[in-house]
């Protein structure tokens, strides 16, 4: 194809761009040439940008694309604020629904003034199998109905990590999994495609590289995908020799290995992310893995060629980790690293690690971390820090954790708060040009060499504001005209 008459949008630092808008031809899944009043070879499609903002295309670093497919399927609880406002949304969709085993998602019991209680859900829910799963995904409220059929202990409290990442493996058998049917996932790339998103890191449990075969052979090749495993599947992983990077299909570069996945601690909202000191209301939160585990974790996928993806919240958890990495050669990233001493970051940048970071969480988990991390918030999301410590960046979302939306993400770290919000340590503020670059998998501006991955925008992401307020606004409401994903138009508004 070649694309007319595209403004260049400088990602790379210190690369000048052209003032006057190009031409862009791409071949084979590469842009083979920029400059004005390029010739169109025969059969070439030919698509008129008409002075649009080009850019490379976008990356989801941190999904879970599975959940995230489900997340339209299930009851919204992420207004719910309190034990009874949610329980009346469920006492609705119940009777709307009756007998059916109900899931919602989204609720954030943190910063309620009570915890709720398994008898209370049951008082709703009676014999009707009732999982609602925390916003943060860690921990979820289970009638007792639904604990005895997901094979779980019965008791009043919540269920939350290891436990419930087993338990929730068990959940499709329960309620179905319309949403994570082939079209549920086509319906989520699409809507990603509609946001500039090209390719997207593909954390979900209990899936893996054979699922997303399937699924690709199904109709879902719409981005690029990099698949992790969790270490239950690492064994099947390194015996059929997978490596990150590896193709998954012969001939297509846009379904390849990623990481492995390993859960170092838990999270802010279910105070389980490890600390070095403790929450306001005591405790240091916890490691899941010892020592010795996480360890041989890592040795295992270094070994075998995989990168490591570490999930550490807390800055116990990220000491830790950076400590592990060093310790056994293993490369990839910290994911989330939302606690962090100063030192930890300059550390990160010595072992060679990326921090894979997800911004519009800062917005969800301000009021709480003022609230159980005093006086630390000013090492919370710490992108500064780590941008001017040379750690490479790469945002994500968490979905569904936050939706699966760049400009979500952009639009955070350039003001740390929601529109009426005051910036939330504003000297942790990205500029909309370190947003959009830690946005595009370390791709430059779009070039001759580039990637076929191509965004069209109706508005310049670079321009200016009144105030970050502002010019954030004008980011979450960027509307894209057209995106590339490996030389094929997956999404068009033109």
């Amino acid at each position: 194809m070649i694309v007319r008459d595209a403004r260049l949008v400088p990602v790379t630092p210190g690369r000048d761009v052209p003032d006057d808008p190009v031409d862009v031809l791409v071949e084979g899944g590469r842009v083979v040439e920029v400059g004005p009043r390029l010739a169109r070879p025969d059969g070439v499609e030919e698509i008129e940008a008409g002075g649009r903002w080009l850019i490379p295309g976008l990356w989801d670093q941190h999904t879970h694309l599975g959940q995230w497919s489900l997340r339209f399927t299930r009851l919204d609880l992420s207004g719910a604020d309190s034990p009874e406002h949610a329980l009346d949304l469920v006492r609705f969709w119940l009777a709307e629904h009756p007998g059916r085993p109900l899931v919602g998602f989204g609720h954030r019991p943190a910063v309620w003034e009570r915890q709720p209680t398994v008898a209370e859900l049951d008082a709703v829910a009676g014999e009707t199998p009732v999982v609602l799963i925390a916003g943060d995904a860690h921990h979820a409220w289970l009638s007792s109905s639904a604990q005895r059929a997901l094979g779980l202990e019965v008791r009043e409290d919540t269920i939350s990590e290891n436990e419930w990442f087993a338990a929730y493996a068990d959940l499709p058998g329960l309620v179905g999994n319309d949403g994570i049917s082939p079209t549920g996932y086509l319906n989520s790339l699409n809507r990603a495609a509609a946001k500039g998103v090209v390719g997207l890191v593909d954390f979900e449990f209990g899936g893996g590289p054979s699922d997303w075969v399937e699924r690709w052979t199904e109709g879902c090749d719409v981005l690029r995908v990099r698949v992790a495993t969790y270490a239950d599947r690492l064994d099947e992983v390194l015996a059929a020799g997978h490596r990150t990077g590896d193709l998954l299909l012969p001939g297509d570069d846009r379904l390849t290995m990623g990481p492995l996945k390993i859960i170092s601690d838990g999270s802010l909202n279910t105070r389980t992310a490890w600390c070095c000191e403790p929450y306001a209301d005591g405790g240091l939160g916890a490691a899941n893995q010892s020592a010795d585990e996480l360890r041989a974790l890592l040795t295992r996928g270094h070994a075998g060629g995989l990168e490591v993806a570490t999930h550490a919240i807390g800055d116990a958890a990220v000491a830790h980790a950076l400590s592990v990495y060093a310790a056994t050669g293993a490369r990839g990233s910290i994911e989330h690293a939302q606690l962090v001493a100063h030192a930890d970051v300059r550390r990160m940048a010595a072992v060679g690690v990326r921090a894979s970071v997800q911004p519009a969480h800062l917005v969800d988990d301000r009021v709480l971390t003022e609230q159980i991390w005093p006086g630390r918030s000013e090492r919370c999301f710490a992108f500064r820090w780590m941008l001017d410590a040379g750690v490479p960046l790469a945002l994500g979302s968490d979905a569904p954790v936050s939706p699966l939306d760049p400009w979500l993400a952009i639009a955070a770290a350039v003001h740390r708060g929601a529109d009426d919000e005051e910036p939330w340590h504003a000297e942790q503020a990205l500029t909309p040009g370190e947003a959009l670059a830690a946005s595009v998998d370390f791709q430059p501006t779009v070039g001759a060499g580039s990637r076929a991955d191509l965004v069209l925008l109706e508005r310049d992401p670079l321009a200016s504001g009144a105030d970050a307020a502002e010019v954030a606004r004008q980011l979450r409401s960027m509307p894209v005209a057209l995106t590339v994903a490996a030389g094929r138009v997956v999404h068009s508004a033109l």
